[in-house]
């Protein structure tokens, strides 16, 4: 064993090799986007020399289907993706889940409670419950080092497909973890080919009945397992009849720390009883009917929604039981003590601790904590770096409306995942709303179909368009509904540091993968107004832009330029930016400058 600093998301990567992973899968999404790309940094004389597979898929459906395709052939898969991209796997993912698996299948799921890296503030818990499969949840990176390898071990013994849950805080924090570095080369699987028409397809209603019985009697055999490893852990107090605390994943990591800062004010931690979580689906059921038992009054800590404390209260009526729960429910419709938003940090267990034993007395701000500093931040929206090509396409955009004759408001622009929807912020002002990956294009087609009269433009980026564009566009050509596309293709997965996608250029493809071109793709499509534009050219950008909001059926315009950011890392720059400054007037006048910062 070595000891390493690591981030939460390398734990899960160290951990996948650690267990003998043979084929690992992802679509690049913040706070998941490093355990895939940590891999991909030991190719190719590590991990392709050993027959290990590595790849950021096309979205996370294909990367899914990929990984379960290595499962059902006996070996040892993972799949990698943030909470949003289990919305795009999660038809595959439950079927799957469904037919079982063969070889280890784990999918590590990163959310984000506080909603630091964007998009919904969902929970993935729910998707477990919903596919009936194992989750584990990690406390800390040393929890997900271990947890990807029990998650292997579980989805084998048990043969299921096992969720692996990390938040923001652990997926980007670092720590010191013992990881095994002796792990390569792999012992060698052979590939195996099972024919099983019940369990590998869903081919009539027996068949399925059939399946879903099975997954729910594997569900119950991996809470056997789960609690055979140890997974969670039980500490009753001497005494019964007091509190006993309930932590689930990252909030059972700050215990100690609340718990000593409490100590202060005449907390005694031995005197109440603690579960702390990590195998959280299946439910616990005989650590919680043991607590319940024991104590007169539960804290519930867990972040987003109350899946375990609802749990709580199925056992607690089984039971008879008629203590005191605490947590997001205790107050019926009007709410209890915690919100389904946002993070937990200290302040939420000194709020509990407080709530839960009425006689400790905490100070205010300490349950307090850092309230309302949120308030005293200064507004700094978010735009694209400096020499970014989308630049151009927004200005284009405005310059073409304008000279159309009309006014912003009365063009709408659809916006995408990605640094394209950096368009919405300032100084641009363009974008005007975003739903999910690919939706630009079908949100364009319903405003069209809903009876706008002026031009509506859909604006995607090229790696968000490989993921989910191409079956709206098909849609539009179908339809014959008359939207302009743009596409800002910058050759880079970029809103996510940088990652490669199917357009990338051929030779800074991984493994000699070829690149495929979107140009070729959209004309094949039959689209009625096709061009392409270098977006650092203004006047052919703003005039191409224009001439599409003249035309009439699908028209897709494809600005095409290289993200700044890994050109200027190899050298390239592709033009000078010289300041006007009596032309900047919105701010005082400053003295004439001069910035190479990057083309405009």
């Amino acid at each position: 064993m070595t000891l390493k600093l690591i981030t939460g998301n390398e734990a899960v990567a160290l951990g996948a090799l650690a267990a003998g992973v043979k084929v690992a899968t992802g679509y690049p999404g913040t706070p998941s986007t490093g355990c895939i790309e940590s891999l991909l940094l030991l190719q190719p004389a590590d991990l392709w020399r050993q027959g290990v597979h590595v790849e950021w898929s096309a979205n996370e459906k294909v990367a899914f289907e990929i990984a379960a395709g290595a499962a059902w052939a006996g070996q040892r898969a993972l799949c990698t993706m943030k909470m949003s991209g289990v919305n795009v796997a999660y038809d595959s993912i439950t079927s799957v889940a469904y037919s079982g698996v063969v070889g280890g299948l784990v999918v590590y799921v990163a959310d984000d409670p506080g909603v630091s890296a964007g998009m919904c503030e969902q929970d993935s818990r729910g998707f477990a419950v919903m596919a009936d499969m194992p989750l584990l949840d990690a406390a800390s990176v040393e929890d997900a080092y271990q947890l990807v390898r029990a998650g292997f071990e579980i989805s084998e013994r048990v043969g299921t497909p096992v969720f692996v849950r990390l938040v923001t805080s652990i997926s980007s924090s670092f720590a010191a973890v013992d990881v095994d570095e002796d792990t390569l080369p792999l012992p060698a699987r052979p590939a195996q080919l099972i024919r099983d028409i019940d369990r590998f397809t869903k081919a009539g209603s027996l068949i399925c009945m059939a399946q879903h019985r099975d997954v729910i009697r594997r569900l119950g055999l991996a809470g056997e397992v789960a609690r055979e490893m140890g997974l969670n852990s039980l500490r009753l107090a001497e005494n019964p009849g007091g509190v006993g605390i309930v932590a689930c994943g990252v909030v059972a990591a700050y215990l100690d720390e609340a718990f000593e800062m409490a100590a202060e004010y005449g907390f005694e931690r031995e005197a109440v009883s603690l579960l702390t979580l990590t195998a959280v689906h299946p439910f616990p059921d005989v650590e919680a009917r043991a607590l319940l038992a024991h104590c007169s009054t539960v804290l519930v800590l867990e972040e987003l929604e109350p899946i375990i404390e609802r749990g709580f209260y199925v056992e607690a009526q089984q039971a008879g039981w008629r203590g005191r729960i605490l947590g997001k429910e205790d107050g019926g419709a009007a709410g209890g003590l915690y919100e389904r938003v946002g993070e937990y940090g200290l302040r939420h267990i000194f709020a509990g601790l407080r709530a839960a034993l009425p006689d400790l007395a905490l100070p205010a701000d300490l349950v307090a904590g850092h309230r309302g500093a949120d308030k005293l931040a200064a507004a700094r929206p978010i735009t694209v770096c400096a020499g970014c090509p989308h630049r151009g396409v927004f200005m284009g955009i405005n310059t073409a409306v304008r000279k159309a004759g009309y006014k912003k408001d009365e063009v709408m622009v659809t916006g995408d995942i990605g640094c394209t929807i950096l368009g919405m912020n300032p100084p641009f002002n363009t974008v005007w709303n975003e739903v999910s990956m690919g939706a630009s294009i079908p949100l364009a087609q319903g405003y069209v179909r809903a009876g706008v009269k002026t031009p509506v433009i859909a604006t995607i980026g090229d790696s968000t368009f490989f993921h989910a564009g191409m079956a709206g566009l098909v849609n539009a050509v179908q339809h014959q509904t008359p939207i302009v596309l743009i596409i800002l293709d910058n050759g880079w997965t970029s809103m996510t540091g940088m990652q490669v996608n199917a357009g990338t250029d051929v030779a800074r493809q991984p493994g000699g993968g070829r690149s495929v071109d979107i140009a070729r793709i959209v004309e094949a499509m039959g689209v009625d107004f096709f061009v392409e534009v270098d977006p650092f050219d203004q006047e052919q950008t703003a005039a191409a832009i224009l001439n599409a909001l003249k035309r009439n059926g699908v028209r897709v315009i494809l600005a095409r330029q290289e993200c700044a950011m890994p050109a200027r890392r190899r050298g390239v720059r592709a033009g000078q930016v010289r300041v006007i400054a009596e032309n900047c007037n919105a701010r005082p006048a400053a003295r004439p400058s001069a910035s190479a910062m990057g083309p405009s």
